[in-house]
């Protein structure tokens, strides 16, 4: 993959193929919460679970009772997503560029 894209442009990403290693899967999870719309469920997701956090008292202190985080996001195939290209995705972009198809908006 030769590096066409500027900083700041708008990449958008759709995998055409389930990786096999936990490190790509990862990798391309990491990728997909740059996403503008995931950057906000997952901001929205942690305000509520906070909301909902119950705090109780366990030997004079207190303790608390926290949820699991919000899996907004999966890898699969046919999932896309949209993010601003900066040039510290570069190695990231060429390590999942078997697994991922990539076209500048």
């Amino acid at each position: 993959m030769a590096t066409t894209y500027k900083p700041g442009q708008t990449l958008v990403c759709t995998v055409s193929k389930a990786p096999i290693s936990k490190g790509a899967t990862t990798t391309i999870e990491r990728l997909m919460r740059l996403d503008p719309a995931n950057i906000k469920a997952l901001r929205r997701a942690q305000r509520m679970r906070r909301q909902r956090m119950v705090v109780y008292n366990r030997g004079n202190r207190d303790w608390v009772s926290r949820e699991k985080p919000a899996r907004v996001v999966y890898v699969a195939p046919g999932k896309s997503w949209s993010m601003p290209y900066s040039l510290a995705l570069e190695n990231d972009l060429k390590r999942v560029a078997a697994f991922v198809s990539i076209k500048a908006k």
